[in-house]
């Protein structure tokens, strides 16, 4: 069967060319007897032959010296000058040779590995792995791995003496994003503090992710003992910087606390509209009719009149107490209140046909948006096709999402991965893939976890040229192939009875430290014994069982602290 796959194609060509680069000589001196003709040209040959055969074992013998050298420390060469010539290069290209094939970050995350001693040592190390820094390489340090926060500072103050890195508001609040969702709440306080020193004032996204990293977790004490010490961090306490608390405090579903606080700041701040719109929209996420009203009473007797986005979040919050009609009479009478029906009021009338399994009067009210001029915004499409996907209306789902990209309104990574993953849940993956293909055509970049999903999928119906097309498409975009990945390629290929092919990948897998599970293993190698594949199946488990003492040895390794 033909390849789909150039990944493949240069796994094939790589192992053959190794396969059979001895195999040749000696199958040619099996051929010599037969052949007609005269001796003088055979031993000719035999001593070329010879020479070959004596040349590639020269060189893989000095190859084998070199490495043993490099394990035990010694020179390979009993030559002192040469010796002393040789450790010389060694040290100037030790730090290349080691980590070469490892991305600027995971050099520079390495630095944390050494264990280290001092401030000085650390700074000279991350000076040393001469990466070109940028702010996106900064960004992945500190966001991947499993680095500590008293690394992630020190890393961060050393990036910020670079000449590359500005020492701006941006690059503050990648770090103190970076450190509230690990809960290094310490260190970021010493980060905010470290910005007031320098000049650099908290604007509301810098207050919103400081905010929003204690209420997740489940820090409300500290966030309102946060918003208030912000005098000292530069910021007056106003409208603004409570409209934000509010708001980290409604969408994590602390709604009580937010209330009681919106209280306690009565008369003391100023509240404005989008004050109590943030506080109803909490409500209406509880489905609380009652304490929603309460709240439009005290916001139309401070002289505030209810807007488009009140009443969409009115009506979202009698969807979700069950009272449709009463949303529909709301929705219906917001043009007699001077609040024509814009996108967000539709957007929660389809929520709440789609919550009740109303399909075709959410699709009503959604075609009705384009006669009267209200455009659909991804929220619209992200409600509709979600629904639709959860209920199996997976032809109405795809019809819709084809509309969503004819309207130019391309979805974010994780709003691709939420489509794929109920599609590959059930059913064949056609579905999957036309939304994959789709997202992919309009310049969408799928997720890791999205790719997984296709590829388990399809390995499991058997569909091995889709399977090895995502395969290379995945690695295409810049993504790796970890255990799961090597697994489902290994069962797709045993699947449609590829079982060479299935053993070239299982020993690509295991060259990159990746073993995989018994019950892969044991599907491709029952499938090798019953095609009588006796001898690939024996090399097989050697192989395994060298892979499976030196996971053992990684395990153990990494349970007594020792880093390699």
């Amino acid at each position: 069967m033909a390849f789909h796959s150039p990944q493949l194609v240069g796994f094939l060509s790589r192992f053959n060319r190794s396969r059979y680069s001895l195999s040749y000589l000696s199958s040619s001196f099996s051929l010599f007897p037969f052949l007609t003709i005269n001796v003088q040209s055979n031993a000719l040959n035999d001593e070329r032959l010879l020479n070959q055969n004596k040349e590639l074992s020269n060189f893989d013998e000095h190859r084998v010296m070199n490495e043993l050298a490099d394990l035990l420390g010694i020179s390979s060469n009993t030559s002192a000058q040469n010796s002393y010539k040789e450790s010389n290069v060694e040290k100037q290209t030790e730090s290349k040779g080691v980590d070469g094939f490892l991305l600027p970050e995971e050099r520079l995350r390495g630095v944390f590995l050494q264990k280290l001693k001092g401030k000085t040592a650390i700074e000279a190390a991350l000076t040393s792995v001469n990466a070109d820094l940028s702010l996106d390489i900064v960004g992945k340090v500190v966001n991947q791995g499993n680095l500590g926060g008293e690394a992630i500072v020190m890393f961060f103050k050393w990036a910020i003496k670079q000449p590359n890195i500005r020492k701006d508001i941006w690059s503050y609040n990648m770090i103190i994003k970076a450190l509230g969702r690990r809960k290094y709440f310490d260190f970021m306080g010493e980060i905010l503090h470290d910005m007031v020193k320098e000049g650099i004032d908290l604007d509301l996204e810098t207050l919103s992710i400081v905010l929003d990293s204690f209420v997740r977790a489940g820090h409300v004490y500290k966030a309102v003992q946060m918003f208030g010490n912000l005098q000292d961090f530069g910021v007056k306490r106003d409208t603004e910087p409570l409209n934000v608390l509010l708001r980290c405090l409604c969408q994590r579903l602390h709604v009580g606390a937010a209330n009681s606080f919106f209280n306690s700041m009565r008369g003391k701040i100023l509240f404005n509209g989008m004050t109590y719109n943030i506080i109803v929209g909490g409500w209406s996420k509880l489905g609380q009719i009652v304490e929603i009203e309460r709240v439009l009473k005290e916001m139309v007797a401070e002289g505030f009149s209810p807007d488009s986005l009140t009443f969409s979040y009115l009506i979202e919050g009698l969807g979700r107490a069950g009272r449709i009609n009463d949303a529909i009479e709301v929705f219906d009478t917001m043009k007699e209140k001077g609040c024509g029906p814009d996108t967000n009021s539709y957007n929660a009338m389809i929520s709440n046909y789609i919550s009740v399994g109303d399909f075709d009067e959410s699709m009503k009210y959604y075609k009705s948006m384009s006669i009267l001029n209200c455009d659909p915004n991804m929220d619209t499409y992200i409600r509709l096709i979600s629904g639709l996907l959860k209920a199996r209306k997976v032809a109405d789902a795809l019809e819709v999402f084809e509309e969503m990209l004819d309207r130019g309104i391309v979805p974010s990574t994780g709003t691709v991965t939420s489509f794929i993953e109920p599609l590959c849940s059930y059913g064949p993956p056609h579905a999957a893939m036309m939304i994959y293909k789709k997202a992919r055509k309009v310049g969408c970049k799928l997720s890791l976890t999205a790719y997984k999903l296709l590829l388990r999928r399809l390995s499991g119906f058997g569909k091995c040229g889709m399977l090895l097309d995502s395969w290379y498409e995945m690695q295409e975009s810049g993504y790796s192939s970890d255990r799961e990945v090597y697994e489902y390629v290994i069962t797709g290929l045993c699947t449609v009875g590829q079982l060479e092919n299935a053993v070239l990948v299982m020993e690509e897998s295991l060259r990159r430290g990746f073993c995989p599970s018994r019950l892969v293993y044991s599907k491709l190698s029952n499938k090798l014994l019953a095609s009588n594949k006796l001898e690939t199946a024996y090399k097989l488990f050697l192989k395994i069982k060298v892979a499976r003492r030196n996971a053992n040895a990684r395990r153990l390794w990494r349970s007594n602290g020792w880093h390699f």
